[in-house]
């Protein structure tokens, strides 16, 4: 670990409101949790999704402008004809404009993903400044604490279960990663939820 961080000054803010999201740029934050509940519209669109049974995604790299809104012209395509799907194309353009507005960037790297199964099962931190993580439908992200995490034994021992944390559906979280000036060594350990259970997945990425 980075000796300029120890477990004490490492720590995860949440909130009510999306203001909560920037406090994360604070020295110390590697993680912030805008505790929202997803609209009705927004959880019947993710379910259909899933319940289609194919594992869907749109990944694609995105110039922005934190002056106008972004356009996302057929954004998972392949749901298009579902119920809610304006409303969810119009959930993810204001993430992405919030984001984009929060760190200032000129190059969002968007990923969109219906899963079946874990992308990343095993703990680990993320070789990235700031990501922006939202599950819709199914189980959301776990993480540990600092004083869980265990950094130097993340590939051979897995934490106690009543220490693991987990983010809700509909939560909107920004984590920091150990490409965030000053926070090498602490990037929030995570991963995906075990097991085979259908999720609608965001991802957003600071690119430039």
């Amino acid at each position: 670990m980075n000796p300029a961080h120890s477990s004490v000054d490492i720590f995860q803010v949440f909130g009510e409101t999306p203001q909560v999201l920037t406090d994360v740029l604070q020295d110390g934050v590697n993680l912030a949790v805008w505790r929202r509940r997803l609209p009705a519209q927004l959880e019947d669109f993710a379910e259909l999704a899933v319940s289609l049974g194919q594992p869907l995604a749109d990944q694609r790299v995105i110039d922005v402008d934190e002056r106008q809104m972004p356009v996302l012209p057929d954004l998972l395509r392949e749901a298009a004809d579902l119920h809610g799907y304006e409303a969810f194309v119009a959930d993810v353009n204001w993430l992405l404009a919030a984001y984009t507005c929060l760190v200032g960037a000129k190059r969002v790297g968007l990923r969109l993903q219906v899963l079946e199964d874990p992308m990343c099962p095993r703990f680990h931190v993320d070789n990235v400044p700031l990501r922006l993580l939202t599950t819709y439908v199914g189980p959301g992200s776990e993480w540990l604490r600092e004083q869980d995490s265990r950094r130097a034994e993340l590939r051979t021992a897995q934490p106690p279960v009543d220490k693991i944390q987990r983010l809700q559906a509909g939560e909107v979280a920004v984590l920091k990663g150990e490409k965030w000036q000053g926070n090498e060594g602490a990037g929030l350990v995570h991963r995906s939820p075990p097991g085979q259970q259908g999720r609608v997945l965001l991802s957003l990425d600071w690119l430039a």
